[in-house]
């Protein structure tokens, strides 16, 4: 069991997809709803990964292995300039802007970048926020973002497939100045996503369900802590009631927070957002969309789409369907989404890591409330 460990660790690590040349990207193969439409908005972007919005609409990029944080701004251009805002990082994946501040998490550390959108041309040495998070290289791309209560909310994945290590699998609260670090949620495997609703300001996140219990054992999920200190099963439960093989003797899952929805078994679901512009119709506002990077513990590839959730009145998950697909084709991938970003004119950006590139998602059929 041990080598299936370190062999799922090391799959999450060195997976990589060909890179497509941005010019050649079959585009016209995406799937849409009817009204919807989908183009290139930056490319050149080799391994983009988190996507943030400054307050001048700068549209900020993260580098998870090119250890990179790029600026992107149109200043009237139909084409973004880049400008790079760090490099040599370690593993920054999560980014945050906050009050003309650009907050960045590596692998170790929090970095603050101080009045960032005055400053592309030539960054400001960023200063230390926080510091001492796990090194470990098994999910140590950590997710990052603000909440409504102005604190840091920062993933702290499991360094393996399966494992119970004390200080792992959680998602920790801090301060904007680093201080009152506590757990605000418990047994989450790995999580690159998260967002707030926007009429509760309730926190809902995905996790990545572990690895080698088959195709479709466990699912990936989509989770709601409308409080601090709830535990979300992981390792001993996953789903909603499926007890780990090797952890979860002597653990009764219904003691465990189950997922507000269970995604797609090893879709790996990673960026999330509640969709809050007005461009897009009527029936997409406040409901959740998901990148899904796609699965590599799977004999039949799936994933690499981006996924619609739709909750009802009470907050609960009623829907579970696809919005945008077509990178996967057959068994060949030609590009992996990651994150979600609403642009103030109600268009979605999506990044993606293989392709290096970032697309821009529009709907222009006002009549259509598809």
């Amino acid at each position: 069991m041990r080598m299936k460990q370190l062999l799922a660790t090391a799959a999450l690590i060195f997976f990589i997809l060909p890179a497509c040349n941005s010019e050649n990207l079959p585009l016209e193969l995406i799937e849409l709803p009817p009204g919807f439409s989908i183009e290139l908005y930056a490319d050149n972007l080799p391994d983009a990964r988190s996507l943030a919005l400054g307050a001048n609409e700068t549209v900020f990029v993260s580098t998870r292995n090119q250890g990179r944080i790029y600026a992107l701004r149109k200043d009237g251009d139909k084409t973004p300039k880049s400008y790079l805002i760090a490099k040599d990082l370690n593993t920054p994946n999560g980014i945050a802007f906050h009050q003309g501040d650009l907050y960045v998490a590596t692998r170790e550390q929090i970095l603050r970048y101080p009045d960032i959108e005055r400053h592309l041309r030539k960054p400001p040495q960023p200063e230390v926020i926080a510091d001492g998070f796990p090194s470990d290289a098994a999910h140590g791309w950590r997710y990052l973002a603000i909440g409504p209560d102005d604190k840091l909310y920062v993933s702290i994945g499991a360094p393996c497939n399966i494992c119970d290590r004390q200080g792992y699998a959680n998602i920790i609260r801090l301060n904007l100045d680093g201080s009152k670090r506590e757990v605000f949620a418990h047994g989450v495997r790995n999580s690159i996503g998260f967002d707030w609703q926007p009429q509760t300001g309730e926190f809902w996140f995905t996790d990545n369900g572990r690895d080698m219990l088959g195709d479709d054992l466990p699912p990936d999920e989509l989770n709601h802590a409308p409080k601090s200190g709830m535990h979300f099963g992981y390792p001993y439960c996953h789903g909603r009631d499926i007890q780990d093989p090797e952890y979860g003797a002597g653990h009764d899952c219904s003691q465990y927070t189950p997922p507000a929805q269970e995604l797609g078994p090893h879709v790996a679901a990673l960026g999330m957002r509640f969709y809050t512009g007005n461009q897009f119709p009527d029936s997409y506002k406040d409901s959740i969309l998901i990148a899904e990077h796609g699965s590599w513990n799977r004999s039949e590839k799936i994933g690499y789409r981006i996924t619609r959730v739709l909750l009802n009145e009470r907050n609960e998950a009623i829907d579970y369907q696809p919005f945008a697909s077509g990178w996967l084709q057959g068994d060949k991938a030609w590009g992996r989404p990651v994150d979600l970003l609403v642009m103030p004119d109600g268009s979605l950006l999506v990044s993606d890591d293989a392709a290096g590139v970032i697309y821009q998602i529009r709907y222009r059929e006002k009549n259509n409330d598809s």
